[in-house]
C-alpha cells in the first residue's frame, strides 16, 4: 500500500467533512452535532436499541449517552421491548418527529444547493462517483477468514446457499450434496460484513496438487461489491499455500453470473471431472 494513497484519502476525508459542515456542533443549523442528529434520523419512528447499535457500529455506552441527550431534549422515549423485558426500544416523540422532518428538509435543501452549481452531466458524474466510493468502502470493510469446518455461521451460509440453488435449479438441489464437516480436506472460508456473514466458500483436495472450489456463495445483500472475485482469490491463494497447483470447479448452466466470474478469473472450460449432477459445466485453472 502506497503512503501517497493513504494521504490522499485522508485529505479527501478532511475536505468532505468540512464541505458538508460535519464538524460544527450545530449540524444543519440545529442545536446538536452530527452524532445525535444522525441517531434521531435513524430511529425514524421507533427502533430497537440493539439494532441501532449494530447498524451504526456504535459502542453501547456512547449510544446510551446519545439517547439520553435526545431524551433530555424531549425528542425520544426509550421504553422496554414489548416482547423482551431485557431489550429496549427507542421511539420518537411528537417533537422528535417534527425535528426529524426538519432535518430531512434542511439536508435535502443543502444537497440541492450544492448540486445546483453543477451541470446535469456533472451531477450524474458526482452521483456515479459516490456510488463507486460506497461500493469500494463496503468491500474494504468485509473480512475473509478460514473457519472450522463446523462453524455455525458458515454452516448457516451453506444452508442458505443450498436453499437458493433449490429455488433456481429446474431440478432442485439436495442439501445433502453439501460437503460435510468431516469430509472437508481443505479450507472453509467465511466472509463477514460488520460481523454479519456475507458469504462463504471452500476448497477440498482431490489429489496431490489438485483441489476443487465448492459452495462459493455471496449473500444477496452483498452482491455487486466484487466480493465473489475477492473470495475466490482468497480460496485460490490459500489452496496454493497448501501445495495446490491446479484448481477445478463445476457449476450449473443456469448460474450465468458464476460462469462469468470463473471465466473472468482465468478459468477455462474442461471435460467433466466430477459425478455431481449439478456440475453441468467444469472449469480448471493453473495457479
Amino acid at each position: 500500500m502506497e503512503t501517497d494513497q493513504i494521504e490522499r484519502i485522508r485529505d479527501f476525508n478532511r475536505f468532505y467533512t468540512e464541505s458538508l459542515g460535519l464538524l460544527t456542533d450545530q449540524y444543519l443549523g440545529l442545536d446538536r452535532p452530527l452524532g445525535p442528529s444522525r441517531l434521531l434520523w435513524e430511529i425514524a419512528g421507533r427502533a430497537a436499541v440493539r439494532e441501532l447499535r449494530d447498524r451504526l457500529g456504535l459502542d453501547s455506552g456512547y449510544l446510551s449517552r446519545l439517547l439520553r441527550t435526545l431524551e433530555d431534549q424531549g425528542l425520544v422515549r426509550v421504553v422496554a421491548h414489548p416482547a423482551d423485558g431485557r431489550a429496549r426500544i427507542a421511539e420518537l416523540t411528537a417533537a422528535g418527529r417534527r425535528e426529524r422532518r426538519l432535518l430531512d428538509e434542511r439536508s435535502r435543501a443543502g444537497v440541492a444547493a450544492l448540486l445546483g452549481e453543477l451541470s446535469a452531466a456533472e451531477r450524474e458524474e458526482l452521483v456515479a462517483a459516490q456510488q463507486r466510493v460506497r461500493r469500494l468502502l463496503r468491500l474494504a470493510t468485509v473480512t475473509i477468514a478460514a473457519v472450522p469446518a463446523d462453524d455455525p455461521a458458515a454452516r448457516e451460509c451453506l444452508r442458505r446457499y443450498a436453499a437458493e440453488l433449490a429455488r433456481r435449479f429446474p431440478e432442485g438441489y439436495d442439501e445433502a450434496a453439501l460437503t460435510r464437516p468431516e469430509d472437508l480436506d481443505g479450507t472453509l472460508m467465511l466472509a463477514r460484513e460488520r460481523d454479519r456473514p456475507a458469504g462463504c466458500g471452500a476448497w477440498v483436495r482431490l489429489s496431490p496438487g489438485v483441489v476443487e472450489v465448492r459452495h462459493l456463495w455471496i449473500d444477496p445483500a452483498a452482491r455487486g461489491l466484487g466480493l465473489g472475485r475477492r473470495l475466490l482469490g482468497r480460496l485460490e491463494a490459500d489452496a496454493a499455500a497448501h501445495g495446490a497447483g491446479t484448481v477445478r470447479l463445476g457449476t450449473h448452466a443456469s448460474l450465468g453470473e458464476a460462469i462469468a466470474l470463473y471465466r473472468a478469473g482465468g478459468y477455462r472450460e474442461t471435460g467433466a471431472y466430477s459425478s455431481s449432477p449439478y456440475n453441468q459445466l467444469s472449469f480448471e485453472k493453473r495457479l
